[in-house]
């Protein structure tokens, strides 16, 4: 049933002015009675009609792209291709345009709940979800109640680089073949001769970092390398200095290590640096490979060794199957391969 205007007015106790008012922004109301009638409004997951709908079921000309990390090029990449897609061929209001609004999460599961509250109350026309996902039962399970509510109010919502979530809500889910790039990569490495492959790894409550773990680790199965695999794996976030200081770990841990692989390219550039500060060569002494293949990985003296994941090809299918341009693949579900990119961050371990 819909939650009306009066139902949070009795919620709150206060009159239907009062809540419009707050709602509005137009009016002064004290801090305690604005803070009850939002409270409300949460309790009620109630919609506000956005000022453009005429109709009570009409959704707005709002897009909204959310990210973890607007100034990480594997999301930058893929926002800015999806904002691009959703343009495209619209020529002002009459033409169809939308309006395309990033929102940056910082990763945090609450700030991605909290704006797609604030998308499904202005009757957002799509949403498209960025990035791995959180692996949490309360949180999956939030949002899958959180997208039902927004696919119920029209919303179109789209899945680029996350796995499927539980339920019908979502209109299309692409996901990244991770598992299949962490596998060729740490491939890639043994076929060279390495057989002491050091692993740094994301965050341990993501899809994305646990799924190109197995398949690093599958590779190493395959390849009849049985050692203490978490010895040598050191779980950090995707930047530049996480992978500086998980490369000192990891020499501590094994100064006789021949590779490493990265969890992104960002984290391979601190490994880079870490053993270059440590007076080793890349890649005479250590082989370095990465993930994603970003715009700078192949200036990377030397140029690094990397999976590629078409990441604009993915942003620009998004926002088109967000905006009905696209029909959804087969299933609803489509997996985007990932690319070995081998390069001279790589090659055989000394004595080879």
């Amino acid at each position: 049933m819909t939650v009306t205007l009066a139902d949070v007015a009795t919620r709150a106790r206060v009159s239907p002015a009062t809540v419009s008012r707050v709602l509005n922004g137009n009016y002064p109301v004290a801090a305690t009675t604005r803070e009850r009638v939002l409270r409300a409004v949460d309790e009620l997951d109630y919609v506000l009609n956005g000022p453009a709908s005429s109709l009570a079921a009409a959704t707005s000309d709002l897009v909204g792209i959310l990210v973890n990390d607007i100034a990480d090029p594997f999301f930058g990449i893929m926002a800015g291709a999806a904002q691009t897609a959703i343009g495209e061929g619209a020529s002002g209001r009459a033409g169809g345009e939308k309006l395309a609004v990033v929102c940056n999460t910082g990763g945090s599961a609450e700030r991605e709940l909290t704006y797609l509250t604030l998308l499904q109350r202005q009757r957002a026309a799509a949403v498209v979800l960025t990035g791995g996902a959180l692996e949490d039962p309360d949180h999956i399970a939030a949002m899958s109640a959180k997208l039902t509510k927004l696919s119920d109010t029209g919303t179109a919502v789209v899945l680029c680089g996350r796995p499927p979530v539980p339920g019908g809500s979502v209109t299309a889910t692409l996901t990244f073949d991770n598992r299949g790039g962490g596998q060729r990569l740490t491939e890639h490495l043994i076929t060279l001769g390495h057989r002491r492959i050091g692993y740094i790894a994301g965050p341990e409550e993501r899809t994305t970092t646990r799924h190109r773990l197995e398949g690093h680790r599958a590779a190493l199965t395959a390849a009849g390398i049985h050692e203490d695999q978490e010895h040598i794996t050191v779980h950090a976030s995707y930047e530049r200095r996480s992978g500086y200081d998980a490369t000192l770990e990891l020499l501590r841990r094994d100064p006789g290590l021949t590779a490493i692989a990265a969890a992104n390219d960002t984290v391979a550039l601190g490994a880079c640096a870490a053993l270059r500060d440590r007076g080793l060569r890349i890649p005479e002494d250590v082989s370095v490979a990465g993930f994603d293949d970003l715009p700078f990985s192949v200036d990377a003296a030397p140029a690094l060794t990397t999976v590629r994941l078409p990441l604009h090809e993915a942003g620009v299918r998004a926002g088109r199957l967000a905006m009905g341009k696209e029909a959804p693949p087969p299933g609803g579900t489509a997996t985007i391969g990932a690319e070995l990119m081998a390069r001279a961050s790589t090659a055989p371990p000394k004595g080879r």
